[in-house]
């Protein structure tokens, strides 16, 4: 590797957020930036390489899958290929790949093919974005980006999705607090984030009361 860490970064960095400049708002530089301080701030409690940490929250959602045309490859790709145009250490590059093609949630439908800390870490930084005040407006911003009903009640959430119907849905967004959101808090991996996930997790419970009351006219 021929620049510092610091440098390395920062130059990654500013090539996730001139890429993503025009994302949809659920997966933008601002998730990114969102999810690389989770990352930094769970990762000073845990044994684990800062910067492979670093380069894999920022490049995470470099080329998500959902907007490729479902291609879970190209996301891993195109971060190995940036990070090798700045001849980062191949380690590296496979650790950051690894971690990019592992952590979503969809990818946990797959028996895990890799594990490591920085994983944990990255993961962890990620979902907890999913969940709370923030996770719910991304739910919904992401659903109006895909033309979905915000609630039908005559479309129940599936509870034991397989990864196809969890690839392939177009169920109201409601739908998809008790299908991902919900169960989120109970897949984190490390203590700062378990601790994280439960303030959010109580607000995502009590936003579904409230908007159930509200829906049936009851406040």
């Amino acid at each position: 590797m021929n620049q510092p860490s610091a440098q390395l970064v920062a130059q990654t960095a500013a090539y996730v957020q001139q890429t993503l400049q025009h994302a949809e708002g659920g997966h933008d530089w601002w998730h990114t930036l969102r999810v690389w301080n989770n990352a930094k701030l769970i990762a000073s409690t845990e044994d684990a390489d800062l910067l492979i940490v670093e380069l894999a929250a920022l490049l995470h959602d470099i080329a998500d899958s959902k907007f490729h045309g479902g291609d879970e490859n190209i996301g891993p790709e195109t971060a190995a290929q940036f990070l090798q145009s700045l001849n980062v250490q191949e380690h590296i590059i496979y650790e950051v790949r690894q971690i990019i093609a592992c952590m979503s949630f969809k990818a946990g439908f797959d028996r895990p093919s890799y594990h490591s800390k920085e994983l944990e870490i990255v993961q962890d930084a990620d979902r907890l974005d999913a969940i709370g005040a923030i996770g719910i407006a991304r739910a919904f911003n992401y659903g109006g980006f895909k033309g979905r009903e915000i609630y039908n009640p005559e479309i129940p959430p599936i509870l034991d999705m397989t990864k196809e119907q969890y690839k392939n849905s177009t169920a109201p967004t409601i739908n998809h607090f008790y299908e991902k959101l919900l169960l989120l808090k109970d897949k984190m991996n490390t203590p700062t984030a378990r601790r994280l996930a439960e303030q959010r997790h109580t607000f995502m419970l009590n936003y579904l009361e409230q908007f159930y009351a509200e829906w049936e006219g009851k406040v």
